[in-house]
């Protein structure tokens, strides 16, 4: 929650309003005194990287009455406080909609002059909420969800190397008392055998299903077993089910080797993620704008996330819903809680088996990082009735025939690592695309096989070639009846530069490796006063890493492609680091896109701002480097990556039976090559020739990127001067109640 802290703090000031931190919540607010303080910008220079907030939570009785609110508006007007914004959950966001409802009764029971009573007439209201159990309607994400889900998985793959080496069963209990997120995507993201949710209670003889499950994955020569419970999963008869009965269930039915983790309130603490500083600093902005437009006809609102925009909803249209949901759980109703939540999907997909005895060929092209993508696609192939193939090498593997037959078995634990399992790969021109057009137009001929093609996650040129590569073979159909196949490609580039697409594979796994090793230069430089230190990043032309980066580090500048600088602004630069270590933050960090300038190299930054800033500040520079492509993937990542591979298959088996006659698939219209990709709010499939105007193919770059407009914001919580796009603001919608076949929005 302190980077939305920070990010109101500064957007307040920014726009020249006096602001305050009221310590320990409504309990800080009804004491006041000491607890209601003026903030200054350097206050929370240093709270970015830090779980939990620094001004404290209390829950309070006191405030639940009115005698309480009372003394809470009292100390308000004292200071002439008439906005809040308030960060929590329902109980909280209630507490402050009655506070608001209360407000001219309040000032008139206090006697203030008439005035005082119209100086101070109205209170407006915006909320955040701050939940790690991702349980409040009216918003797919809640801030600390996905650190809360960092921390669970970097358990999760700690666990599962002594599982492997002992043969053992874990089973382990996770936060979710009513809400089932984090360990329903925590096992999605690990493999997980079996997982326990609320909101699915298991049916009648659930224990022998699951020891058969157990057994069966055991038989296929798997060393471990992970079953992942929710703490307040319960069975039909409305019975807890806890991780000690799992356990004991486990051990007198297998005889297997089984330990319990209960993981407890480590969810809950931690560094936040690079997800959750971007989420919180966009919130946190977004809440102190709908302060300054509020009126006194507008309702009090709470600012969520749908897909990837920041909305706003009224507060108590979001709170009746996420009580409805609790009502129905408390109920039983398990199928109108997820109703109401609209975000498990829960249809059942036609198998084809009984239709077409298929063959799905995956082809993966330079792929270095969504081993989950192609974990999850055969997986889900195989549930659908499809046998597997996989390519090995790419475009040229798919010129020599380098192709082989993948079973269950063969991607297990892909979910938990980087790269692309066993399916090597190599960087490839389109050259070589063309050279496999005749051979791989004879190996489909006896394997007619849809393609699978999940971009590269390694290097940002690739990206394009393999949606290049695409083309080609979409081109291809008109020599080769044998292309007349369906095709999809899923974004998977460390870059995120994919037409199309709002996120990539790949990218947030990077983010978080650039966010974690600014967190360390800059605790780095706390014991060295005014140091300056110039970070390059990877991202090709692509400045996605770089803006970012800065963004979720709280960096002075970062230099990107996309936005022309030149001398003058590397001055303005300078000038304005040299004004910050007059300051008590005496230390700078400049992020640079690898290809930002052909002139303005990293060198010549870092020489640049050594010499221009003698005498005040020193300077260091690192290149990150290929640590970027490396290391486990994020829980982002992996849910990602689950999510349109699952889509991936599905529209496949819906394309095989549109275009399957007379004993063959014949798919030769546009829509059946396409790129699946997230934008704005939803996943959607795009044909790839609809894509071509929006890419820029000298730069390997969308023509179009929706990150760009967070450029501003990077730039006022760094306390510069500019203009911030509000087009996208301002609109105050409504909740959506959606069936689970609507759910169909991106965010995870």
């Amino acid at each position: 929650m302190n980077a939305a802290v920070r990010a109101v703090v500064r957007m307040g000031i920014y726009v020249e309003a006096k602001v305050y931190f009221i310590y320990e919540g409504y309990q800080g607010m009804v004491d006041g005194g000491d607890n209601i303080v003026e903030v200054s910008w350097e206050s929370v220079s240093s709270i970015l990287q830090v779980g939990g907030t620094v001004i404290g939570s209390a829950r309070c009785k006191e405030f639940r009455t009115r005698e309480g609110r009372l003394k809470a508006a009292f100390n308000l007007i004292q200071r002439g406080i008439t906005n809040l914004c308030v960060i929590g959950g329902d109980g909280s966001l209630t507490g402050a909609n009655l506070f608001r409802e209360e407000w001219s009764g309040l000032l008139e029971e206090l006697a203030q002059s008439e005035e005082a009573v119209k100086k101070y007439v109205y209170l407006n209201i915006v909320g955040m909420v701050g939940s790690i159990d991702n349980d409040f309607c009216g918003t797919d994400m809640t801030i600390g969800t996905d650190s809360a889900l960092h921390r669970i998985i970097e358990v999760v793959d700690a666990i599962m190397t002594t599982a492997q080496s002992h043969q053992r069963t874990f089973v382990l209990e996770v936060m979710g008392r009513h809400c089932g997120y984090l360990a329903l995507v925590s096992a999605l993201a690990c493999g997980a055998d079996w997982v326990f949710i609320p909101e699915y209670p298991p049916e009648e003889g659930w224990e022998d299903q699951m020891c058969v499950k157990l057994s069966e994955n055991r038989a296929r020569k798997k060393r471990l077993n992970i079953i992942i419970v929710a703490e307040g999963a319960i069975d039909s008869h409305n019975k807890p089910i806890t991780s000690e009965k799992v356990k004991d269930l486990v051990v007198q039915q297998l005889g297997f080797d089984t330990r319990v983790t209960i993981l407890g309130h480590v969810q809950r603490g931690g560094t936040p993620s690079a997800f959750d500083r971007i989420l919180a600093s966009r919130m946190g902005v977004e809440a102190v704008l709908a302060l300054l437009e509020a009126t006194p006809d507008t309702p009090a609102c709470v600012v969520s996330l749908s897909g990837n925009q920041a909305v706003r909803l009224p507060l108590m249209e979001c709170v009746q819903m996420t009580q409805e949901v609790q009502k129905a759980m408390d109920e039983r109703k398990f199928c109108e809680a997820v109703r109401l939540r609209g975000r498990y999907d829960t249809s059942n997909h036609t198998h084809l088996s009984a239709l077409v005895d298929t063959e799905l060929l995956c082809l993966p092209v330079n792929v270095v990082g969504p081993g989950d993508a192609h974990a999850l696609f055969l997986r889900v192939g195989i549930t659908e009735g499809h046998n597997m193939f996989a390519v090995i090498d790419g475009f040229e593997g798919f010129a020599n025939g380098q192709i082989k037959e993948i079973s269950w078995r063969d991607v297990g634990g892909w979910t938990g690592q980087g790269g692309s399992g066993s399916l090597l790969t190599q960087c490839v021109m389109c050259a070589v695309v063309k050279m496999a057009l005749p051979v791989a137009s004879s190996m489909l001929y006896f394997h007619p096989c849809p393609l699978f093609i999940p971009s590269n996650c390694s290097h940002h040129a690739c990206a394009q070639q393999a949606y290049l590569g695409l083309l080609e073979l979409s081109a291809a159909r008109e020599k080769y009846d044998e292309f007349c196949v369906p095709m999809v490609m899923v974004p998977a580039t460390v870059s995120n530069n994919v037409p199309g697409s709002d996120f990539s594979i790949g990218a947030d796994t990077a983010l978080n490796t650039i966010t974690d090793t600014c967190d360390r230069i800059k605790q780095s430089a706390s014991g060295t006063k005014r140091r300056v230190f110039i970070i390059e990043t990877m991202g090709g032309y692509c400045g996605y890493l770089a803006n970012m980066g800065g963004l979720a580090a709280g960096a002075d500048a970062a230099y990107i492609f996309e936005e022309k600088f030149d001398i003058r602004e590397l001055q303005a630069n300078v000038e304005h680091l040299t004004e910050k270590m007059k300051t008590s933050i005496q230390r700078g960090l400049v992020l640079r896109n690898e290809n930002s300038n052909e002139n303005y190299t990293t060198d010549f930054i870092y020489q640049l701002y050594s010499e221009e800033g003698k005498g005040v500040f020193d300077c260091r520079k690192n290149v990150l480097g290929h640590m970027q492509q490396g290391g486990a993937p994020s829980p982002f990542d992996r849910n990602f990556g689950t999510k349109v591979s699952a889509k991936a298959v599905q529209w496949i088996s819906k394309k095989l039976r549109e275009t399957y006659r007379r004993g063959k698939v014949f798919a030769n219209t546009e829509d059946s090559v396409c790129l699946l990709g997230m934008r704005r709010r939803n996943l959607i499939f795009q044909p790839v020739v609809e894509l071509k105007d929006q890419a820029d193919f000298v730069h390997r770059i969308p023509k179009e990127q929706w990150w760009l407009k967070l450029r501003p914001l990077m730039k006022i919580l760094a306390k510069y001067k500019t203009s911030y796009d509000v087009s996208d603001s301002g609109q105050l919608e409504h909740v959506a109640r959606h069936s689970p076949k609507e759910a169909e929005t991106g965010a995870i």
